[in-house]
């Protein structure tokens, strides 16, 4: 079974992100982003209701963090510490060496390359220094950017649930992908 510690964070940059820990100043950002119809389009969990209420899921994030339950890393560019995005491993599968990776970015960015940046650095970082053997993507049918964006990264379609998930009064479908360390 793996034996994961996230203390000390990995801060990870590529040429043109940082990928660091999120933190209680990114709440407004965060709360910005978690709230915009367009970045949540295809993201199927409940709009925070407040700041106060994305303070608690940061804390939250925190928590799973430190007890090496997830990682998850707040998205900025190099030149700008400000939140555009998340990525992470929001659920980890010790037993397994498998890890289920997520991620969203601000609509202002999209089509920039940028989370096939991040893409780049966190999918070799979960297989090279976290171990894992494969590393799935739970994605919205709906979400062709994010099904061409995983597969552009070498992840195969591993399965097709029907009207697997309640969210909203609605059973929706899921699709999902992997990739396996080689």
């Amino acid at each position: 079974m793996l034996s994961l510690n996230f203390t000390p964070f990995p801060v990870l940059k590529t040429e043109r992100l940082c990928l660091r820990r999120i933190h209680d100043g990114d709440a407004a950002h965060f709360f910005e982003l978690r709230t915009n119809e367009l970045a949540m389009k295809y993201i199927d969990r409940p709009r925070p209701a407040s700041i106060t209420e994305m303070k608690a899921y940061i804390q939250r994030i925190d928590n799973d963090i430190m007890g090496n339950r997830c990682i998850i890393w707040g998205i900025t560019t190099i030149e700008n510490d400000i939140l555009i995005g998340t990525i992470g491993y929001h659920k980890i599968y010790p037993e397994n060496y498998r890890a289920e990776v997520g991620y969203m970015l601000s609509p202002l960015y999209w089509k920039s390359g940028f989370m096939s940046e991040c893409l780049n650095t966190v999918l070799p970082f979960g297989f090279n220094q976290l171990h894992f053997h494969s590393i799935e993507a739970d994605i919205n049918p709906a979400n062709d950017a994010s099904r061409q964006l995983l597969k552009k990264h070498g992840f195969k379609q591993e399965a097709y649930f029907r009207e697997n998930y309640y969210f909203n009064g609605l059973f929706l479908d899921s699709e999902i992908y992997s990739l396996l360390n080689k």
